[in-house]
């Protein structure tokens, strides 16, 4: 049905686009004010005068370099794994038989419900008491465990519940027949998965690692826990949330502004390249149940 208003429409999107980029051009506009302008109590986007210090002494109060590398290997690691997991699971659920195989899916839906928090203190408990890593013995004590690696960091994130459901639903479109061809010509089952099947679901797995890289590097919990461990550890928002603690109040926002800033550019990159297949992923995995 054709639409007989469609300013409407135009004005929606207008609206929407307006009220998501309005705060991100404040973060990056604030990045450039002097102390004047933000003790001022008239708001004003643009500032007068752009001062880039404020980038330096944000670098020269944390150690950016650190915090960059922390972020940028746990959240690739997690994004790999989860999407070499994901696509394995849902292969599986999708296209093999085998006992339990509703059962199981329904049991990876059901942990989807739960908050991340009620995770917290058993992941804690685990990583801390891996037996003969850390100092444990074999019983998990005497020592620190994983808390002291990244591998603390990675690993409660490595299986994703959400990106086993959404490789599910995109691998349930490829057509069976395409497999069993594969079969008959003797190909392996994880030949037909890596050369069939993994080339197929590429907007899916675009879909899984754009969520999943930026859930990863915005995650903040977890690795303050773990920072209060092993302090090397931390990753770009526990920083910048000892960077807005640790500083003056007069000068905390325009510095958290410019590291929040540097922060988001990796992000915005990855959805700029994939937003694409983003998208296509979203439109063709939730056709088929």
């Amino acid at each position: 049905m054709k639409n007989k208003f469609p300013w409407i429409s135009m004005l929606v999107v207008v609206l929407g686009a307006i009220t998501m980029i309005v705060p991100f051009l404040d973060m990056v506009f604030t990045s450039f004010k002097g102390p004047s302008e933000l003790k001022s109590v008239y708001y004003v986007l643009l500032p007068k005068t752009f001062h880039f210090d404020n980038y330096k002494e944000a670098f020269r109060n944390m150690n950016m370099g650190r915090l960059f590398f922390n972020s940028i290997v746990v959240s690739l690691s997690v994004t790999i794994s989860v999407l070499f997991t994901s696509t394995l699971a849902g292969y599986a659920l999708a296209k093999l038989n085998f006992p339990g195989k509703n059962t199981t899916f329904k049991i990876i839906l059901i942990t989807m419900m739960f908050p991340a928090f009620l995770f917290l203190i058993p992941n804690f408990y685990i990583v801390t008491h891996f037996p003969l890593v850390g100092g444990n013995n074999l019983f998990g004590e005497g020592g620190s465990g994983l808390a002291t690696s990244q591998l603390a960091l990675i690993l409660p994130f490595a299986v994703s519940g959400f990106g086993i459901f959404l490789m599910r639903q995109f691998i349930l479109k490829i057509p069976n027949e395409l497999i069993e061809a594969a079969r008959i010509d003797g190909a392996s089952e994880f030949r037909i998965f890596w050369q069939i099947v993994t080339p197929l679901t590429f907007p899916a797995l675009a879909t899984v690692a754009i969520f999943t890289f930026i859930g990863q590097w915005n995650e903040f919990i977890w690795s303050l826990l773990i920072y209060t461990v092993n302090s090397d550890l931390a990753t770009l928002p526990v920083g910048i949330q000892m960077l807005q603690s640790s500083l003056d109040p007069t000068r905390t926002r325009a510095l958290v502004s410019a590291a929040m800033t540097i922060s988001v550019i990796p992000v915005f990159l990855l959805f700029v390249f994939l937003q694409k297949y983003y998208i296509q992923g979203f439109l063709i995995s939730g056709l088929k149940e």
